[in-house]
Parts: C-alpha cells; structure tokens; sequence
C-alpha cells in the first residue's frame, strides 16, 4: 500500500528553519521530520512512499539521491577520488518524489498524484509536519470495517484547530480551523479510496475544505479516534518540545 506524504507548503509559521528548506526537512534528533514519519509506516510494513513535493522541492531529492552515503559510514580516498560506503542497515523503501507545484493547495497536490494510483485503490495520505504513535494496523482494519471512501485519524489536541463533529464514528460534520472550537479534530494519517480525488477540482483546492466537506455531507467519511500521542509543527516552539522529548528517549511516536 502506497503511503502518500504532502510535503510542498512553505511552512511560514517556522520561517526560522523554513527559509532554509521545506518543513519536513526540519530535523529531529538530527533526522528530517520526514524520516521520522516515514519510519512509523515503515514499523507497520509500509515502505512505498510518494512525497509530493513543492517548495525547495530539490531539498528533499537531495536528500534521498545521497540517503545511502548521508546514514552510512564511508571512506574516501581523496587521491583517487574514489568512495567506500561501508554498508549498515537501512529502510526496505521505495520513494517516489512527485513535484506538485509550488503554490498548489493541499488538495490539488493530491489530485495532481492521481496517475500514480490504480482505479480503486486504497492508500494512506499524512501530513509532513505531524508525528504520533497512531496504530496503522489498526486504522487500516477500521477503515476496511465501514467500506466508506475515506477515514481521518482524529486527535483531541489544544484548541486552536477545527472541530470534528461525530454520530457514532460517521463524521456528520468537518469544520477546518474555527477559532474557539474545541474536540476532535483532524490529525491528518487518512486511509483512502482513490475516488476521492474525484472530490477535489483544482490546484487551488484545499483537501481540509470542500473535499473533506462533500464527503462528509455525502456520509463518506469516518473518523479513528486516537488518544494516544499526536502533535504537528508548526512553530520553533513545537520544534524545541520534539526535540526534547527525542533527546530525553521519551519520543512517544518513536515506534520504529
């Protein structure tokens, strides 16, 4: 199953590291964000990922063309020019980095993978700025339990995100960021059918808005609620805390 990663925006809110390279490149423990998120699917037994990329796009290519000699002893013999890497253990992965654009929303860098799916098919969609310690397993065997086109992973963290209205675990209602909401809320980590991308119109398109919206109107949409740990970064604030807690081996979405 292919794991899909948005990893384009330009990540304002952490302009302090994002000026540099896209957010997801920020590193944790001295590992991009990205490796962190990639190896909780990775502890679960998926290893397919497609990165859609946008800003500073050539950032995240880098990285994964040198991946082998960035995580691995080496030996160079500046005489000859030659290179040793000495050969350590490293991720089963298979990593398709997409460009989707550089100003493309949310939804419209999903719709722009569309090719890159057989008719039908299921695949997971995260965010490139959220960690937890979310059950994979368990959140594909719920989505595969209620045959909807779509399930989101909801978390219950501070109130300054949107509200997720539930009957039972149908999503009745999705609200993105209203201020003063408090509850569930979307934590990013889908399960999805490719059909969704049916929902979503253009590049302009916002995933969290009308796509998400539709679905639940059209009672398409299921939430998995998780109380374990879940947390994004957006701001230095959030970066110091994951730090932090890595430093201190209380990385609670270190699963791997």
């Amino acid at each position: 199953m292919k794991v899909v990663i948005l990893a384009g925006g330009f990540g304002t809110r952490i302009s302090e590291e994002s000026h540099l390279r896209p957010k997801p490149m920020i590193e944790i423990g001295g590992k991009p964000l990205l490796w962190h998120i990639m190896n909780i699917y990775s502890a679960h037994g998926l290893n397919e990922f497609i990165i859609a990329a946008g800003y500073k796009a050539e950032y995240i290519k880098q990285y994964f063309l040198n991946f082998y000699a960035l995580n691995n002893d080496l030996s160079v013999d500046l005489a000859s020019g030659t290179v040793d890497i000495h050969s350590g253990k490293q991720p089963e992965w298979k990593v398709h980095i997409v460009d989707t654009g550089l100003y493309t929303q949310t939804g419209g860098r999903l719709k722009r993978l569309k090719n890159w799916f057989e008719d039908s098919e299921t695949f997971m969609l995260t965010y490139g700025d959220g960690l937890a310690d979310v059950d994979i397993e368990a959140l594909l065997e719920f989505h595969k339990s209620h045959s909807k086109l779509a399930t989101v992973t909801t978390v219950l963290p501070p109130g300054r995100f949107g509200r997720v209205a539930f009957e039972g675990s149908r999503i009745a209602n999705f609200n993105e960021k209203v201020d003063g909401d408090e509850g569930w809320i979307n934590g990013g980590y889908f399960v999805l059918n490719t059909k969704v991308i049916d929902y979503i119109e253009e590049d302009s398109t916002i995933w969290e808005r009308k796509p998400l919206e539709r679905l639940a109107r059209d009672g398409e949409l299921m939430g998995y609620k998780h109380k374990g740990f879940w947390s994004c970064m957006d701001t230095l604030k959030e970066k110091n805390m994951l730090e932090e807690m890595w430093n201190s081996g209380k990385a609670a979405w270190a699963v791997f």
